[in-house]
Protein backbone atom coordinates (compact mmCIF):
# COMPACT_ATOMS: atom_id res chain seq x y z
CA UNK A 1 0.00 0.00 0.00
CA UNK A 2 1.21 3.28 -0.95
CA UNK A 3 1.54 6.83 1.20
CA UNK A 4 -1.81 8.30 -0.26
CA UNK A 5 -3.92 5.08 0.39
CA UNK A 6 -2.64 4.95 3.86
CA UNK A 7 -3.36 8.67 3.95
CA UNK A 8 -6.53 7.71 2.37
CA UNK A 9 -7.46 4.68 4.71
CA UNK A 10 -6.64 7.19 7.50
CA UNK A 11 -8.48 9.61 6.55
CA UNK A 12 -11.57 7.08 6.17
CA UNK A 13 -11.23 5.67 9.91
CA UNK A 14 -10.68 9.87 11.35
CA UNK A 15 -14.40 10.60 9.36
CA UNK A 16 -16.16 7.64 10.76
CA UNK A 17 -14.39 8.58 13.96
CA UNK A 18 -15.80 12.07 13.36
CA UNK A 19 -19.15 11.44 12.77
CA UNK A 20 -19.70 9.72 16.47
CA UNK A 21 -18.10 12.64 17.47
CA UNK A 22 -20.43 15.09 15.77
CA UNK A 23 -23.50 13.33 17.15
CA UNK A 24 -22.12 12.97 20.73
CA UNK A 25 -21.56 17.53 20.13
CA UNK A 26 -24.95 17.75 18.74
CA UNK A 27 -26.58 16.17 22.12
CA UNK A 28 -24.19 18.08 24.23
CA UNK A 29 -25.35 21.01 22.51
CA UNK A 30 -28.90 20.08 22.75
CA UNK A 31 -28.37 19.49 26.79
CA UNK A 32 -27.17 23.44 26.95
CA UNK A 33 -30.64 23.88 25.74
CA UNK A 34 -29.40 25.69 22.29
CA UNK A 35 -32.01 26.38 19.70
CA UNK A 36 -31.76 23.93 16.44
CA UNK A 37 -30.57 26.69 14.34
CA UNK A 38 -28.01 27.57 16.52
CA UNK A 39 -26.87 23.82 16.88
CA UNK A 40 -26.84 23.41 13.21
CA UNK A 41 -24.74 25.90 12.77
CA UNK A 42 -21.89 24.74 15.78
CA UNK A 43 -21.94 21.48 13.55
CA UNK A 44 -21.35 22.46 10.29
CA UNK A 45 -18.68 25.00 11.37
CA UNK A 46 -16.99 21.90 13.47
CA UNK A 47 -17.74 19.61 10.36
CA UNK A 48 -15.66 21.65 8.18
CA UNK A 49 -13.00 22.09 10.66
CA UNK A 50 -12.39 18.38 11.67
CA UNK A 51 -13.24 16.61 8.21
CA UNK A 52 -12.11 19.31 5.26
CA UNK A 53 -9.30 21.69 7.38
CA UNK A 54 -8.22 18.81 9.90
CA UNK A 55 -7.51 16.35 7.03
CA UNK A 56 -6.54 18.44 3.68
CA UNK A 57 -2.66 18.29 4.54
CA UNK A 58 -2.12 15.78 6.72
CA UNK A 59 -4.93 12.84 8.45
CA UNK A 60 -5.28 14.96 12.45
CA UNK A 61 -7.59 13.56 14.46
CA UNK A 62 -10.36 16.16 16.14
CA UNK A 63 -8.24 15.91 19.35
CA UNK A 64 -5.04 16.74 17.52
CA UNK A 65 -7.02 20.10 15.95
CA UNK A 66 -6.74 22.32 19.37
CA UNK A 67 -3.43 24.14 17.97
CA UNK A 68 -4.02 24.20 14.73
CA UNK A 69 -7.22 26.91 15.14
CA UNK A 70 -4.63 29.58 13.92
CA UNK A 71 -3.32 28.49 10.66
CA UNK A 72 -7.45 27.73 10.42
CA UNK A 73 -9.03 31.03 10.82
CA UNK A 74 -5.61 33.11 10.17
CA UNK A 75 -5.38 31.46 6.71
CA UNK A 76 -6.85 28.30 5.16
CA UNK A 77 -10.58 29.68 6.27
CA UNK A 78 -10.02 32.78 4.43
CA UNK A 79 -8.36 31.39 1.21
CA UNK A 80 -10.71 27.95 0.95
CA UNK A 81 -13.99 29.09 2.23
CA UNK A 82 -16.04 31.23 -0.20
CA UNK A 83 -18.14 32.20 2.69
CA UNK A 84 -15.38 33.42 4.77
CA UNK A 85 -16.01 36.98 6.38
CA UNK A 86 -15.31 38.56 9.56
CA UNK A 87 -18.29 37.29 11.03
CA UNK A 88 -17.60 34.21 9.99
CA UNK A 89 -14.60 34.12 11.64
CA UNK A 90 -16.00 34.80 14.46
CA UNK A 91 -18.70 32.34 14.91
CA UNK A 92 -16.12 29.51 13.70
CA UNK A 93 -14.18 30.57 16.70
CA UNK A 94 -17.13 30.62 18.95
CA UNK A 95 -18.26 26.94 17.77
CA UNK A 96 -14.55 25.68 18.19
CA UNK A 97 -14.48 27.00 21.35
CA UNK A 98 -17.91 24.78 22.31
CA UNK A 99 -16.18 21.93 20.66
CA UNK A 100 -13.30 21.74 22.02
CA UNK A 101 -14.97 22.60 25.77
CA UNK A 102 -16.86 19.76 24.50
CA UNK A 103 -13.52 18.05 24.05
CA UNK A 104 -12.31 18.64 27.45
CA UNK A 105 -15.58 17.47 29.69
CA UNK A 106 -15.62 14.17 27.36
CA UNK A 107 -11.93 13.73 28.03
CA UNK A 108 -10.74 14.18 25.02
CA UNK A 109 -8.16 16.93 25.35
CA UNK A 110 -6.75 18.24 28.88
CA UNK A 111 -7.71 21.96 30.35
CA UNK A 112 -4.27 23.09 29.04
CA UNK A 113 -5.26 22.05 25.65
CA UNK A 114 -8.41 23.82 25.99
CA UNK A 115 -6.86 26.72 27.93
CA UNK A 116 -4.19 27.26 24.76
CA UNK A 117 -6.98 27.01 22.45
CA UNK A 118 -9.30 29.78 23.92
CA UNK A 119 -5.76 31.93 24.43
CA UNK A 120 -4.64 31.21 20.90
CA UNK A 121 -8.34 32.51 19.62
CA UNK A 122 -8.11 35.87 22.02
CA UNK A 123 -4.48 36.57 21.12
CA UNK A 124 -4.79 36.07 17.43
CA UNK A 125 -8.58 37.33 16.69
CA UNK A 126 -7.67 40.61 15.33
CA UNK A 127 -4.64 39.54 13.14
CA UNK A 128 -7.37 36.98 11.71
CA UNK A 129 -9.56 39.39 10.56
CA UNK A 130 -6.87 41.73 9.68
CA UNK A 131 -5.71 38.63 7.31
CA UNK A 132 -8.67 38.57 5.68
CA UNK A 133 -9.44 42.31 4.93
CA UNK A 134 -5.76 42.35 3.21
CA UNK A 135 -6.88 38.92 1.35
CA UNK A 136 -10.23 40.50 -0.22
CA UNK A 137 -8.94 43.90 -0.52
CA UNK A 138 -11.14 45.56 2.33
Amino acid sequence: MDDYEKYKNECNKIRADNKKLLNDFRCWLQNKKLVDKTINNHISNVNFYINEFLLYYEAYEAKEGYNLIDMFLGNWFIRKAIWASCTNIKTNAASLKKFYTFMFEKGYISSEDLKELKEIIKEEMEEWLENLKRYYGL
